[in-house]
């Protein structure tokens, strides 16, 4: 290898190196830019509310899960085939709280899901 060749070697690395080192400064940078946006603006950010303005419970206490049976409301018929509904003339909700609040349970008999008794 003579001294020439040596010498261009020497320089494709040693511009490698340097631009390396020039692209890790680059993205150090950058990373140093973008927290120091991130604290700027987290300091004009309001603070967590303070003891006296969380919300309170209602003073009759607080408010508990209720369970209904409902029951689907009917749908409205067009009076002929070629007439459309519109959407306020179908009404609001799909279903309504029915008459009858008793829950249905399961009989007496003998179970049939697996796992229960039967015959082997």
């Amino acid at each position: 290898m003579n001294h020439e060749n040596w010498n261009v070697a020497l320089s494709n690395a040693a511009s490698g190196t340097i631009g390396a080192l020039l692209g890790g400064l680059v993205v150090a940078g950058a990373l140093v830019w973008a927290v120091g946006l991130g604290i700027r603006s987290r300091r004009r950010e309001p603070g967590p509310p303070k003891a006296h303005e969380h919300p309170k419970l209602p003073p009759s206490g607080p408010v508990h899960e209720t369970s209904e049976i409902r029951e689907p409301n009917e749908v409205p018929r067009a009076a002929d085939e070629s007439e459309r509904l519109t959407p306020h003339q179908l009404g609001g909700s799909g279903s309504r709280r029915s008459e009858h609040q008793e829950r249905p349970r399961w009989g007496s008999g003998p179970s049939t899901s697996s796992g229960g008794e039967g015959d082997g």
